[in-house]
């Protein structure tokens, strides 16, 4: 009896699995169906967004543009401009406020003139020092010590025959400057370093200590520059004479709050009185008698002249200072253009604008600060 049973439960089964079957085929059509018909729905539905979309756009892009165009926009633009343009200044070293589109340089500008130094029309380079990465320095550098050598070499010949050469002027440099690093670069088309550029200038120095010829001259002065002589602008006081017919000159000076009257006579023994006292005790300080001397000592003319000056005001270092630029404006009338061009570089004929600075509030001193303290 138990066989029939297993039998019936076996045909049972069976059936529900073909049903589930059946059920589950329909399904998979029916689901089929409605993503082939969502689909078709779909892109219908795209087709027309993109088309509207296309003529929406193509019918606005007048009126977008007007929009696009407005007075802050090119503002906008203006100032981006501007920011650039001071960045490239800076960057190539020019100045923002007057910089322009000639200043800028173009590479087509700058490598055709490398190239036209470098290499020939066969493409091989012209100088044996090119793979040097330097060719025009170091050959500049080979043509300046080839001259020093044969300077030297005609002093020790002449040196050998107890011969020497007659002293020549050398070649004068007031009014000039050597070329700066830049200019030098722009001149050889290279880029040189600093130590580079300081070790040519040395060695023109010493081709220009030597008595050179024509030739050596012209070359140095290739890479001098002329400069204004601030000395020609510099107002030098007419000469005067007393009663007993001495020559002298006269001349003020500043420094900080003293105000100082020097009178500087041609000839003398080198005696200085100030406020009618001799300058050794009126400045105990040795700073301040060393300040007051310089001018002379510059010049080579201690005890060479005498001096009568009147002081007020400020300090002793103040004073001393004030006294320094009187009586160096008062030997200008003495000396030679030349020699008043080297105390201008030296700073005699300046006057030195450096004042006592000002306590601020919230603070000490000028600078110094009160001592933070926590509690």
């Amino acid at each position: 009896m138990a066989a029939p049973c297993v039998f019936c439960g076996a045909a049972v089964s069976y059936r529900l699995f073909l049903g589930s079957r059946i059920s589950l085929a329909r399904e998979q059509n029916l689901w089929k169906a409605a993503a082939a018909e969502l689909q078709t729905g779909t892109g219908s539905q795209i087709l027309r967004l993109r088309h509207t979309t296309g003529v929406t756009t193509k019918k606005n892009i007048a009126a977008l543009r007007r929009g696009t165009y407005t007075v802050d926009f090119i503002k906008k633009q203006i100032e981006e401009f501007n920011i650039g343009k001071r960045h490239l200044a800076n960057m190539m070293g020019e100045d923002p406020e007057t910089f322009t589109e000639e200043d800028i340089d173009h590479p087509e500008q700058i490598f055709p003139k490398q190239k036209a130094i470098q290499w020939g029309e066969d493409g091989r380079p012209f100088h044996f020092l090119f793979y040097t990465g330097k060719q025009s320095y170091y050959s500049l550098m080979h043509e300046a010590y080839g001259k020093l050598l044969n300077i030297e070499k005609h002093q020790n010949k002449l040196q050998a025959k107890d011969l020497f050469l007659e002293k020549t002027k050398t070649i004068n440099l007031i009014g000039s400057r050597w070329l700066i690093k830049e200019e030098l670069e722009e001149m050889l088309v290279e880029r040189l370093s600093d130590q580079d550029y300081a070790q040519f200038i040395r060695l023109l120095e010493r081709l220009w200590a030597w008595q050179c010829e024509a030739a050596e001259e012209e070359f140095v002065q290739r890479f001098r520059r002329t400069v204004t002589i601030q000395s020609k602008k510099q107002r030098v006081e007419p000469l005067k004479y007393d009663e007993q017919g001495m020559a002298f000159s006269t001349s003020e000076g500043q420094r900080k709050s003293a105000k100082a009257e020097a009178v500087v006579y041609e000839h003398g023994s080198g005696r200085i009185q100030i406020n009618g006292l001799d300058y050794l005790l009126y400045f105990p300080v040795l700073q301040d008698r060393e300040q007051l001397m310089f001018p002379f000592h510059f010049l080579d003319r201690l005890g060479k002249h005498d001096v009568t000056c009147t002081v007020s005001g400020g300090g002793r270092s103040a004073q001393a200072g004030a006294i320094r630029l009187a009586m160096a404006r008062a030997l200008c009338t003495f000396v030679t253009e030349e020699e008043v061009e080297w105390m201008r570089q030296a700073g005699l004929l300046t006057t030195d604008p450096r004042v006592r600075e000002r306590k601020k509030p919230g603070q000490e001193g000028a600078r110094r600060k009160f001592t933070w303290k926590k509690r």
